[in-house]
């Protein structure tokens, strides 16, 4: 059992390597061991190419034969832009496979597994189990939902502050956050804000890193198009822009936008308030699968109050700011009753220069 682990912690560590690189599909590493010793080790790099399956078996060649694969995720079983790793696992002569979790994918969802048991190789599940789903949460998340795996990102003051009265917030945590922040851009399809955001600090939202990276997909609430037209997200040679708003904004400043490369998104609306649901749905329809919330806290708000919100990461820097006025993260309609508050785990605690770094999921 411990060198199962062993040899699954590297396999999974292979396939973390990858995160971000290969929406919509999930990451996964496989490592390949006979008698003792690592013969073929990979990882799937980037949608479309070769699974870590292939790369494991390349590598391994003919020692393949009797040896062991410990994969991240069940080898899939359908026809995609790759053949099914499911028969070229069959057809491979190992002795053993160890699975650490079932792939929630309905077109795999315990095929692979079968196909691969009744060529007559024995196959173990669960081994690191819980490490693998949570290093595939946002696709797990994408499989059972179809909508954008969503995490908030706050930086806020010891009492809970992300903003002075009139705004000002730059800067509240320190650089060491503040770049693990453009990481977290870096990993993720989409960054989204509220257009009070755009308004006041007329954001890039770029990723701004020393290596090579890429710049999210810039999302932008605005139910009634007040996005100015030379807002620096309007600068679509940056990033790709999309805007939400309301089946009536102006349709005129519209078209305005979309001349300067701008997406416009239409979505349903109630009581002035954008249609979340109907938002998430067309942007995973869009190809969006996870998106870092950045935005202001009346937008926070909502998605925290409808349960949009699957992941928490919290920066906290050792500042009071005070103030009745000043504002907190999540703002929107009070609750009455404490119990109406939304109850969180915290996963992880860490320190991020001078700053305490929360992980906390929603509990469920």
């Amino acid at each position: 059992m411990k060198q199962d682990q062993d040899f699954m912690k590297m396999a999974l560590d292979l396939a973390a390597s990858a995160l971000g690189k290969t929406n919509p599909n999930p990451v996964v590493g496989a490592v390949l061991v006979k008698d003792g010793m690592i013969v073929g080790s990979g990882l799937h790099r980037k949608a479309g190419e070769p699974h870590a399956e292939v790369h494991a078996f390349n590598m391994a060649g003919d020692h393949a034969k009797g040896a062991t694969l410990y994969v991240t995720l069940e080898p899939c079983s359908h026809y995609g832009k790759t053949p099914p790793c499911a028969l070229l696992v069959s057809k491979s002569g190992v002795k053993r496979v160890v699975v650490a979790t079932e792939d929630p994918n309905p077109m795999v969802a315990g095929r692979g597994i079968n196909i691969i048991r009744e060529s007559g190789i024995e196959v173990e599940v669960g081994i690191l189990k819980k490490e693998a789903q949570s290093l595939n949460e946002r696709f797990i998340h994408n499989m059972i939902h179809e909508k954008p795996f969503v995490i908030s990102k706050v930086a806020m003051t010891l009492d809970g502050k992300i903003a002075t009265y009139n705004g000002h917030s730059q800067w509240i945590t320190s650089e060491a956050a503040r770049k693990e922040v453009h990481l977290l851009r870096n990993d993720v399809d989409a960054i989204l804000v509220g257009v009070g955001t755009v308004l006041a600090d007329n954001p890039r939202l770029t990723t701004r890193l020393d290596k090579p990276s890429k710049n999210p997909i810039r999302i932008i609430l605005d139910s009634n198009l007040r996005t100015p037209l030379h807002a620096n997200i309007t600068h679509c040679h940056d990033a790709r822009t999309i805007i939400i708003t309301s089946m009536n904004s102006d349709q005129n400043k519209a078209l305005e936008l979309e001349e300067k490369g701008v997406e416009i998104l239409r979505v349903s609306s109630h009581e002035g308030k954008l249609n979340l649901d109907d938002m998430l749905k067309q942007l995973y329809e869009k190809g969006i699968t996870d998106i870092l919330l950045e935005g202001g806290s009346d937008v926070n708000a909502s998605f925290m109050r409808q349960g949009f919100i699957q992941k928490y990461i919290v920066y906290i820097a050792p500042k009071l700011a005070g103030g009745a006025n000043s504002y907190t993260p999540f703002r929107g309609k009070d609750i009455e009753d404490i119990n109406e508050s939304v109850p969180l785990i915290f996963t992880k605690t860490e320190m991020v220069g001078p700053d305490i770094k929360i992980t906390a999921y929603p509990e469920k």
